[in-house]
């Protein structure tokens, strides 16, 4: 287990047979693995799925929310005996963002529709996180009190807050980048909640700063990289090679469902990784090493 990383990531167990046993994800790979072996706590009842493992497998993923992606993928694809629910337990949903005059502003919806006032932004997984990050954007970038239909105690809270009409675009355009994954906005978003977090923890307002660090969690959870799933049908082949080892994807529809290895020569491996797309090649070589890595501690 030493050669697994303590980075996010999807492992699967297979048998002598070769066949898939369990598949999962893990915040941290070598804790999570190792964990089966020394304290299975709360999971007690795979401890004879334990005693069958023959081999381990792990794929790196760039955030923890595309190893959960990842690993939802996998299980709707096929799910192994020893899983219980194909596709995790997290329900996908999408952040709507309204440019509408009369009521501009962000929701969590369970599918992205066509609206020539909207936008929508995902596919994330947990409609709970979601929520709170929507709460933390609605928080530090307040656009919902910038439309033209309010109440008057929305009205009032605009005043308080500062913001107005004349600040709607500005405001729509900066969630666009901060949902859009833009390195700087997301920052900019993080930094703001810190300093509301430290701020609360001045005064002692302590149910307050815990709050705002759930909503940093969230804020994360959303902006993370994250590329196993998209919305748009996207189909394309990931192949990755090394030490005699062919660790190869598929992305079928927009969500990256299966995942292969086989022993194979770099010559018969040529012509998967020249299909590679390019934006991929980090994400294949990577778990191509890391398979080499762990299939040289069963030879």
């Amino acid at each position: 287990m030493a050669r697994l990383p303590a980075a996010p990531g999807v492992y699967r167990f297979r048998d002598v047979r070769d066949k898939i046993l369990y598949i999962g994800r893990a915040k941290l790979l070598r804790r999570r693995v190792t964990s089966y072996w020394t304290d299975l706590g709360d999971r007690a009842h795979l401890a004879p799925m334990v005693a069958r493992i023959e081999r381990v497998e792990a794929v790196i993923c760039a955030s923890e929310h595309e190893a959960a992606w990842l690993e939802r993928n996998l299980l709707e694809h096929r799910l192994p005996r020893w899983n219980r629910t194909p596709g995790g337990q997290e329900v996908p949903v999408y952040i709507r963002l309204s440019e509408r005059p009369t009521a501009p502003g962000l929701r969590v919806v369970h599918a992205a529709g066509t609206d020539a006032h909207t936008r929508h932004f995902g596919p994330y997984l947990g409609s709970d996180k979601v929520r709170l990050a929507v709460a933390a954007l609605h928080r530090v970038l307040p656009l919902a009190y910038t439309g033209t239909g309010q109440t008057g105690s929305q009205r009032d809270m605009a005043a308080k807050l500062g913001v107005g009409a004349a600040d709607r675009d500005r405001l729509v355009q900066t969630l666009a980048d901060v949902l859009d994954r833009d390195d700087a906005a997301a920052a900019a978003v993080r930094g703001d909640l810190r300093a509301r977090r430290a701020h609360a923890a001045d005064v002692l307002a302590f149910e307050l700063a815990a709050r705002l660090n759930t909503e940093l969690d969230a804020v994360d959870w959303i902006t993370c990289p994250q590329r196993v799933t998209r919305p748009e049908s996207h189909d394309c082949d990931v192949a990755g090679w090394a030490d005699g080892l062919l660790v190869r994807f598929q992305m079928r529809a927009g969500r990256l469902r299966t995942w292969t290895q086989r022993a194979c020569t770099q010559a018969r491996a040529s012509r998967h990784l020249s299909s590679t797309p390019a934006e991929w090649a980090d994400f294949a070589d990577r778990n191509a090493q890391l398979a080499a890595q762990l299939a040289r501690t069963t030879r």
